[in-house]
């Protein structure tokens, strides 16, 4: 369930509006510090379902109303759907009891145990917490890909889509591919949030490009780590032979780091490490 603060901490609990609420109710609560505004749009949900082309073991973070759920089941994945909201929760357990391949768990998504069998996840996710579901997809072993309705703003940045290249893109990059597909208006929410959503599409490659895990990611956050303001500045301070690299790779000396595309770190990778 997306919602416009990018790095709010989230209750776990419900709590009555006291004092000076402004006429708030509780649910209306539960919907800011749950994160809480609701997909209302078919059009968006056929396009995220298009997407994530679900098949097999699917967990869904942030089930909400059930909007996506549904449409998930439909297209023939099994559907395990997670909703920390107990009042929510028990409405779409309610309301799928009788449904073939839908199992809906109370609980916080990002301490669920990841499946050992492939799994995929698509969900409509709270903006508040999209940084953990992104870590918890990245980091579980057999996760097959992640198609998330997030932030554009961050959708973009990690798909490199203004031109610049995140710390978490590069770094994972010889593992997964980062795609972005398209956005979705704030329109298509209620409550309305005050920003934009797309969909971000995260897929483990069948290979990887780089086998040495360890020593890539030192390169890569050597990188990033603004010493002397250039991507060749910061390399020469621990590897040699970063000139002649950077040739190679059709990097300019003057280049800054967030401008290297991901695809260039590999094959630096290759040349600074050997």
């Amino acid at each position: 369930m997306a919602q416009d603060f990018a790095h709010r901490n989230y209750s776990h609990t419900q709590r009555k509006v006291t004092g000076n609420s402004g006429g708030r109710t509780a649910r209306d609560h539960a919907r800011r510090t749950l994160s809480q505004n609701f997909l209302v749009d078919r059009d968006a949900v056929d396009s995220i379902v298009a997407v994530a082309d679900p098949t097999g073991s699917v967990l869904e973070p942030g089930a909400g109303e059930g909007i996506l759920t549904h449409a998930l089941a439909r297209r023939g994945a099994r559907v395990t759907a997670y909703e920390i909201d107990p009042l929510l929760a028990a409405k779409l357990s309610a309301r799928t009891r009788a449904a073939h391949g839908i199992r809906v768990v109370r609980g916080d998504f990002t301490k669920a145990r990841a499946p050992r069998d492939p799994f995929a996840v698509v969900g409509n996710i709270p903006f508040s917490v999209t940084a953990e579901i992104v870590q918890w997809c990245l980091t579980a072993p057999a996760l097959t890909s992640a198609t998330l309705l997030t932030q554009r703003e961050y959708a973009r940045k990690r798909t490199g889509d203004y031109g610049r290249w995140s710390l978490l893109t590069a770094t994972t990059w010889p593992w997964f591919t980062w795609q972005l597909h398209g956005r979705v208006p704030r329109t298509s929410f209620r409550p309305i949030p005050s920003v934009d959503s797309a969909i971000l599409r995260i897929t483990r490659r069948p290979e990887p490009l780089v086998r040495q895990q360890n020593s890539y990611t030192e390169l890569v956050r050597t990188g990033y780590s603004g010493v002397g303001g250039t991507v060749r500045a910061t390399l020469r301070t621990r590897y040699r032979g970063v000139d002649e690299a950077l040739a190679a790779t059709g990097i300019d000396h003057d280049t800054v780091v967030a401008y290297v595309h991901p695809d260039q770190w590999v094959n630096l990778h290759a040349l600074l490490t050997r």
